[in-house]
């Protein structure tokens, strides 16, 4: 598949000091040169690096204080693949490598349609910050907040939230040829979900990507940190 060029590198890989607290500052450094690319797993180094620019970009517009974590999901790749890539942002150490379902409104093995609309039941694109944990009709949940106006931002509302699904797996892959479909949630393994939400609750970014021009060009996290 065909990328839309990288908007800068200076911009996705930008270092930022940013105020933690009264007392303490913590240094913010999304780097893509920091990480180690033989250690990144599967993801391609341009959508990390886009990734990681609008993460900084999040610091630096106070959008959210010091994450520990970044997701990040390219939705250009199919189901059938992993496509959820979860790194530490202060050890700079890839985490987890795993699959995740897209929205049955979005496509089958392929997402092609993305959607902020309640009933679309279609996948969002762009920065989320996780928030708090409950236990729901889909088990042990994350609650996630959009940044990202106009794109994201009805996920409260929409209860897009990240959570593991039985039609998350290599089994189902093999019988169906495609993972099963969410209502437009993240649905990560049930066998990681538990494990995988600790450790990213509480602040951190999650980055869903699509070679979608419209929301490279408007998106306020990407392209120069936009206003």
């Amino acid at each position: 598949m065909l990328r839309l060029p990288i908007i800068g590198a200076a911009l996705l890989a930008a270092t930022l000091f940013v105020p933690h607290a009264a007392n303490a500052s913590t240094s913010a450094n999304f780097a893509l040169a920091d990480f180690d690319s033989t250690a990144i797993g599967g993801i391609e180094t341009d959508v990390l690096g886009m990734a990681l620019g609008a993460a900084s970009c999040a610091v630096k517009t106070g959008a959210v204080d010091a994450p520990e974590t970044l997701t990040v999901i390219d939705y250009s790749k199919p189901s059938s693949e992993r496509r959820l890539w979860v790194f530490d942002l202060r050890s700079k150490e890839l985490l987890y490598e795993e699959l995740v379902a897209h929205g049955q409104g979005s496509g089958a093995n392929m997402a092609t349609q993305f959607s902020n609309n309640d009933e679309s039941h279609q996948t969002s694109l762009g920065l989320f910050v996780t928030r708090d944990t409950y236990v729901g009709k889909n088990g042990y949940s994350l609650r996630l907040d959009g940044l990202d106006r106009g794109v994201n931002d009805r996920a409260r509302d929409r209860a897009i939230v990240m959570h593991g699904a039985p039609y998350v797996s290599q089994a189902f892959v093999k019988a169906n040829g495609r993972l099963g479909r969410s209502w437009g949630c993240p649905a990560i393994s049930a066998a990681v979900a538990k494990q995988m939400i600790d450790r990213v609750k509480g602040g951190g970014l999650v980055f869903a990507y699509y070679p979608d021009a419209g929301f490279i060009k408007t998106s306020k996290y990407l392209g120069g940190c936009r206003a």
